[in-house]
């Protein structure tokens, strides 16, 4: 399986030179499996779904796009997809059932319509499909994949596990765990849809939009530390993480001591720059 690290950044893009390094795009992440000239799979589509374009060589897009959950910047990639809006692309675009049972085309719109945008969903060209799923296990484009809800403020939010059979990625970009108690460490609980979703999984992709010190004043905007990321693989078993979903305003030189801190932790981890590249 191979990872493309699209769109690192959470909330909102951060252009300027002291963000170059890292990136300032949105969340996305790009799979693709063993040998395939191009991903399949897309998870979240923020403004870094734009640099899955790229890595298509010229061709539509033929695949899965799944959405942790429906805040901007994890979807606002949508309607700026080269690669999707095509008539000979094919998309199928999954996201997480909604307490108020509206369809998954429905609850988009709400976001991506007049006056808001010039188009709806439907007016994105190719075989487009919307589909509201539940918690549980699915298969998408070969892969194996379990949604779990994760606890993030605003909205349904799922955390996702995928795996090719061979090798497994956990997905949890916004995850809030104080909401559930202090937890163990003070930087919130390890509840069990997070330790399942981590267990001995490969990378762990996790939001680290926190430092430890912020926690107390801003957790309660849904997100967790960096030091919790780490916490969570090594009592998981997770291989390695990298830290994502990076605060709008931490400088590139911020983000590398970050990366200074974390080196000698109990579990390797990365502080994760768009444009990487992860072979599993």
């Amino acid at each position: 399986m191979r990872l493309h690290l699209c769109g690192v950044r959470g909330s909102t893009p951060a252009p300027g030179r002291d963000f170059l390094r890292y990136g300032g795009h949105t969340s996305c992440v790009a799979l693709a499996h063993d040998g395939a000239a191009a991903p399949s799979l897309v998870l979240d589509a923020g403004t870094g779904l734009r640099q899955v374009t790229p890595l298509l060589g010229g061709r539509p897009f033929t695949g899965t796009i799944l959405l942790t959950h429906l805040h901007w910047d994890h979807v606002h990639g949508l309607p700026f997809f080269t690669a999707g809006d095509r008539d000979d692309a094919r998309v199928s675009l999954l996201l997480p059932a909604q307490p108020d049972g509206a369809s998954a085309e429905e609850v988009l719109a709400r976001g991506m319509s007049p006056p808001h945008f010039p188009i709806g969903p439907a007016g994105l060209r190719g075989d487009w499909r919307f589909a509201a799923i539940g918690p549980g296990p699915l298969k998408a484009d070969g892969f194996a994949v379990e949604a779990r809800p994760i606890p993030h403020k605003g909205g349904a939010t799922y955390g996702y596990r995928v795996s090719d059979g061979h090798s497994a990625v956990a997905y949890l970009p916004d995850h809030c765990p104080t909401v559930l108690g202090p937890g163990p460490d003070g930087w919130g609980e390890y509840h069990p849809a997070a330790m399942a979703l981590a267990a001995g999984a490969d990378v762990l992709i996790h939001d680290a939009f926190l430092q430890p010190e912020e926690v107390a004043a801003e957790a309660a905007f849904g997100h967790a530390a960096a030091d919790y990321a780490i916490g969570l693989a090594r009592r998981a078993g997770a291989r390695q993480v990298l830290l994502a979903h990076h605060k709008p305003g931490r400088t590139d030189a911020e983000l590398d001591q970050l990366a200074a801190r974390v080196a000698a932790g109990p579990v390797p981890a990365v502080v994760a720059a768009e444009g990487g590249i992860l072979d599993l």
